[in-house]
């Protein structure tokens, strides 16, 4: 590899990774030859007026074609703050968020903001967010040129999820000043094993697991634990390739077709806790700013609680905040674990803490030192701006400073609800996984819990009805706490229809129900009642880990229809709720403001 040949190839767009893939040596190798040879980029002005005058915006992009580079050079302190990369399912515009604010909250600091993005359709690359904005690839290489032709003080990696957290390590290796939680604490919670070893310290409970490098190891431990278990690969964002499995076979099949498992790349096995509750927790610290944590303070900024089981991904999850079934021993529990696990891993800034809840025993699902996907949603909850208190804490200041150093429990109630693209993919099942599959969020408030779930739904997806007929079709799993939620329905009026087999259970417990042909058994069936608009709310809760074909086109069908449908009984019970609200009392509309 001579110089000049180096010089071509980083002109054409080869990164140093690829360069030191194809000379048989390593990135950091190619990156000293480099800049031995004084090989960098210069940055250029993208030319926002199209060359009719001279544009100023400070909009940059990096080139290694010789020529001037067009840096506005200033003397303040730089923060670089880095987003969240292209958007995908399961990595939402909610970091995007975080990072405009961070921007917005060290600007009113003083400092100067220079944003790495290289998404175009964010409002962190809008030319105005950040004092400078870089449109780059967020890699090492990339991120590492910009500080240090900046000079910068120090740099966020927590605000854009999981993309510039997994660069966090390196850059600490190569001088990068990383401000807030340190890349070590993110260690402790992304490890397994360390995340284990800090839990058994704190004497925090968290479901029994074991670890799989290969089909036997995840046998063996799916054994021990015993059925139904969570398996995923270590690393994931959005929970992707995360399932819950009930037998061998459907573990078999996982391991062969979903993942590859290595010694590098374990699986995690989860002891999966069913029909337990789960409770996201966001919280703010300054501990780490002590020599002595204890001295910090910690707060829990919001603690939600969801309305699905555990095993739906927090993404897609309905949520309530305040916690509307949790006991007050349960909530002390969680505030004690929350604040224990913050001074560990001496937490600067933000972190998310999913629990669940079964009985009286409260287990860490797991831990993440950084900006999660709840934190706009609990801040405009509370109305207290959460990205911006914890950017603030990161560049230096302390909460007591802030004046932010008690919990806000609104008086009020908050329900988020997910959105999703169901629609637009025919045939899909709509049935909720570990894996993340919204597209979006809405938020419903209200004085009264069901209320504010009903304006959940309509803002969601198909408002709740008040009047009609109510489709209930359950898994035997399901069949004894079926006919007391058949009755909340009956009592406000609705009619019950249902297949043969949910229909003898109902009949059993003294309600009328009346039945229609399963798919199979002729017309009408379900299907029919629902393209006709002969049901007004579907509640089918799927049987197993393999759903029959038939309830797959009944939800499909729900969605095209546009008719309210509940997968889970909980969801059902919420939507009674709801519905029971809005016959009693209708609903009002009050802006944000108000409610703060």
């Amino acid at each position: 590899m001579t110089p000049e040949l180096l010089a071509k190839a980083k002109s054409l767009g080869f990164s140093d990774r690829q360069i030191a893939h194809l000379t048989k040596s390593t990135e950091d190798q190619v990156r000293a030859t480099r800049k031995k040879l004084g090989l960098v980029p210069s940055y250029r002005l993208v030319d926002t007026c199209a060359a009719e005058f001279e544009a100023y915006t400070p909009y940059y992009y990096s080139t290694y074609d010789r020529g001037d580079d067009e840096i506005q050079q200033s003397t303040k302190k730089k923060v670089m703050i880095l987003g969240g990369g292209p958007n995908r399912i399961g990595q939402g515009i909610e970091f995007d968020y975080c990072c405009v604010h961070a921007a917005f909250a060290l600007k009113e600091d003083g400092f100067e903001t220079l944003m790495v993005n290289s998404n175009p359709e964010t409002v962190s690359t809008d030319y105005d967010t950040s004092d400078k904005l870089f449109f780059e690839p967020l890699t090492l290489e990339d991120v590492l040129h910009i500080y240090e032709r900046e000079k910068c003080w120090g740099a966020i990696a927590q605000f854009g999820g999981q993309t510039p957290l997994n660069l966090a390590l390196g850059l600490q290796k190569n001088g990068v000043n990383i401000i807030g939680t340190s890349p070590q604490s993110i260690e402790i919670a992304e490890d397994r094993k360390l995340f284990a070893a800090m839990l058994n310290k704190l004497n925090i409970p968290q479901p029994p697991n074991g670890l799989a490098t290969n089909e036997a190891e995840a046998i063996e431990a799916a054994h021990k634990l015993g059925y139904p278990v969570l398996v995923r690969p270590s690393f994931v964002l959005g929970g992707r390739a995360m399932q819950i499995v009930f037998s061998d076979a459907e573990l078999h099949h996982y391991m062969r077709f979903a993942v590859e498992a290595s010694p590098e790349r374990p699986v995690l096995v989860d002891k999966f806790l069913e029909d337990a509750t789960e409770v996201d927790v966001d919280c703010i610290s300054d501990a780490g700013h002590f020599s002595d944590p204890k001295q910090g303070t910690v707060i829990m900024a919001g603690v939600l609680e969801h309305i699905e089981y555990a095993g739906v991904h927090s993404g897609d999850a309905a949520m309530v905040l305040p916690p509307h079934t949790l006991s007050k021993k349960v909530l002390e529990t969680i505030r004690e674990y929350t604040h224990a696990m913050a001074r560990e891993l001496r937490v600067v800034g933000l972190m998310n803490v999913q629990y669940a809840v079964k009985g009286d025993t409260v287990y860490v699902l797991e831990v993440n030192p950084r900006a999660s996907r709840t934190v706009p949603f609990v801040s405009k909850a509370i109305g207290y701006p959460l990205a911006k208190l914890a950017a603030k804490v990161m560049a230096g200041k302390k909460l007591t400073e802030l004046g932010f150093t008690k919990e806000i429990w609104p008086k009020y109630w908050t329900v988020k609800e997910s959105v999703f693209p169901f629609n637009r993919f025919h045939g899909q099942d709509i049935l909720l996984s570990p894996e993340m599959r919204s597209t979006g969020e809405v938020m419903g408030l209200d004085a009264d819990l069901g209320i504010a779930y009903a304006k959940s739904q309509m803002a969601a997806n198909a408002p709740l009805p008040l009047s009609g007929r109510v489709f209930i079709s359950v898994s035997d799993a399901h069949k004894k706490q079926v006919a007391s939620v058949a009755k909340q329905y009956v009592d406000l009026g609705f009619e019950i229809v249902s297949t043969a087999g949910t229909a003898k259970i109902l009949e059993d417990a003294g309600i009328k129900v009346a039945r229609v042909n399963k798919l199979s058994e002729g017309r009408p069936n379900t299907l029919d009642l629902l393209k006709n608009k002969q049901i007004q709310l579907v509640i089918n809760t799927p049987a197993g880990q393999a759903p029959r074909s038939d309830e797959v086109r009944i939800r499909t069908t729900a969605v095209y229809t546009g008719t309210p449908i509940m997968t889970t009984l909980s969801g059902a019970r919420a939507a009674a709720l709801g519905i029971a609200a809005l016959k009693k009392n209708g609903y009002a509309v009050k802006t944000l403001q108000e409610y703060h």
